[in-house]
């Protein structure tokens, strides 16, 4: 059985990070689609595991969570079993280090938001205050997963408006006015100022960038949910540990910096390579 190289399959990884579909992979690095697809799935499943583990016990104080819309097989209107429909990614972002803590790929409803605000709140070491938007499901959620007043949690809810052609743009050109913002303490004591979803809301714009499963109006959706949860892994792992964030790199005297290097995890920045070498497992760390 022949086995790509280590620099072959970086990269494959590197074509999709940057945004491109599984057959443009397979014809810009020559490589059978097939192959491309499971080196997703195993780069995919590996980078969930070892964020798994390792995002642990984090310095986070003020932390921002959200949901973000695609789809796999078909929209909700249109699917034909049940493996089919709208699903939603959930994360959870440090706000200081803009660290990617937590992320939960799922339906959008109390089951799944409960779920992922426990593992939001397992990931970090001490009381911070959170923010999220106004979706139902929320409160209860982080008053289950941090406990009554063990976190400061505000919501924010965002109206828009503008002149009456550019409200009736359509879905996918919302308009981009926004005419109020309302923020309400929920539990603790929210630092007021501190309330915001902005910096989560930016990373939802670069996934819808770089992952070609989330780029709406295209025919690159994902076919299986366990193949668009790994793409949602792997570009988390490229976000967190290889792509030096601007602001970090600004704030540290124009030194790369990427989001783990700001929360203590790792003191350099990470290359594709060095992603593949750890899944050997005959590797010694």
């Amino acid at each position: 059985m022949n086995t790509l190289s280590i620099a072959r399959r970086a990269a494959v990884v590197r074509t999709l990070i940057d945004g491109a579909s599984i057959r443009a992979t397979a014809r810009m690095t020559r490589t059978d689609k097939d192959t491309v697809l499971r080196i997703l799935v195993e780069v995919g499943e590996f980078c969930s595991i070892y964020q798994h583990h390792a995002l642990r016990n984090l310095p986070c104080k003020v932390v921002e969570a959200d949901e973000i819309w695609s789809f796999v097989g078909a929209k909700e209107a249109n699917k034909t079993n049940d493996a089919q429909g709208d699903i939603w990614t959930f994360t959870g972002m440090c706000a200081d280090s803009k660290l990617m803590i937590s992320w939960l790929v799922g339906a959008r409803n109390g089951v799944t938001t409960d779920a992922f605000m426990r593992d939001l709140a397992s990931r970090l070491s001490s009381r911070v205050q959170v923010s999220t938007d106004s979706l139902p499901w929320y409160p209860a959620a982080v008053e289950r997963a941090f406990g009554w007043n063990g976190a400061d949690y505000a919501t924010i809810t965002k109206k828009f408006g503008g002149s009456k052609d550019e409200r009736g743009r359509g879905r996918y050109s919302p308009s981009s006015v926004v005419v109020e913002v309302e923020k309400v303490a929920v539990m603790g004591r929210p630092a007021m100022d501190r309330v915001s979803t902005s910096y989560v809301e930016r990373s939802n714009l670069t996934m819808r960038m770089n992952i070609r499963r989330f780029t709406r109006l295209t025919n690159a959706f994902s076919k299986k949910a366990q193949n668009h949860a790994n793409a949602v892994s792997l570009h988390f792992m490229f976000y967190n540990y290889c792509r030096p964030h601007m602001t970090l790199t600004k704030a540290n005297g124009r030194i790369k910096q990427t989001p783990a290097m700001a929360c203590g995890l790792t003191d350099h920045v990470w290359t594709v390579d060095e992603i593949l070498e750890r899944m050997d497992p005959t590797r010694v760390l």
